[in-house]
């Protein structure tokens, strides 16, 4: 046997991937100022954002929708204040507004379900929820598929649903799991602690394991999911992202001057509460 003769390595044998040559550029072509024009034609035609929120009555659904986006998007009417006339069925509500910062333009559009989970009997309550976002899915491919289908589709789809979960300190509730593990199969998810600054530090943290707890358990799967995490840095940052879910909120629409600033928060004989993410 020839000493120089190797044999082959497990890797050597698998046949290698196929790689494009690099190609010797002989000048400038101009290829880098393509991301200026993909730039130039996203400001000038906007973007669209599709926000879902549910949750029971009273949660502070609205009053976060504008915390989020520090405008009047959605006013509390009787109804969301708890004054008015529980709803006998599910309802869905939308609205649209164009809100522009820095010369990006959004198209916000939110849509309310009142009435979810209000009823003694919420059998099946989350039906004409998940019928609403196949419809705008359908819709939407219906008009993708024409032939001389439009040069700007309108988005009606969800891209995102924010699930508020109400702050009992203890765990999800059968009715919490059941539409969960419903909706997670057709949109992005998004589970929040409504109302956080009712429970304590401790109290906020042993609520939030409990949930994580129950998602794992039950296979929920919500944003940001696992195949999101082929870059590197995407799953680091995807990884801190599920440590905090789900996420406590405490919405406020009222600037209160703390400090020589002015903040979003409501106001208490013990303080100002801050409106923020954590």
């Amino acid at each position: 046997m020839d000493p120089l003769r190797r044999s082959p390595s497990p890797c050597s044998s698998r046949p290698s991937s196929p790689r494009t040559p690099p190609c010797e550029m002989l000048g400038y072509v101009g290829i880098e100022a393509v991301l200026d024009q993909l730039k130039i034609k996203a400001m000038k035609m906007g973007f669209e954002f599709n926000i879902m929120v549910v949750g029971q009555s009273g949660l502070g659904k609205s009053t976060m929708v504008n915390t989020l986006f520090k405008s009047k998007i959605w006013n509390c009417t009787p109804l969301d204040l708890g004054q008015g006339p529980v709803p006998q069925t599910l309802q869905l509500h939308s609205v649209t507004h164009v809100i522009e910062e820095k010369g990006v333009k959004l198209k916000l559009t939110v849509t309310d379900t009142p009435g979810f989970g209000d009823q003694i009997n919420n059998d099946k309550c989350w039906d004409p929820i998940l019928g609403y976002i196949n419809g705008q899915y359908e819709q939407y491919l219906q008009e993708e598929i024409l032939i001389t289908r439009q040069r700007h589709i309108p988005d009606t789809r969800v891209h995102c649903c924010v699930y508020f979960v109400p702050p009992t300190g203890h765990c999800l509730r059968p009715l919490d799991i059941e539409f969960l593990q419903r909706l997670c199969r057709t949109v992005n998810v998004v589970p929040v602690i409504a109302r956080a600054d009712s429970l304590t530090i401790e109290e906020r943290e042993n609520f939030r394991q409990r949930i994580q707890h129950n998602l794992k358990t039950h296979c929920i799967d919500v944003y940001p999911q696992k195949c999101f995490d082929e870059d590197i840095n995407d799953r680091i940052l995807n990884s801190k992202i599920r440590d905090r879910i789900p996420f406590a909120v405490v919405g406020a629409d009222q600037e209160h001057l703390v400090n020589g600033r002015c903040v979003l928060g409501r106001k208490t004989k013990w303080g100002i509460i801050e409106a923020q993410w954590s």
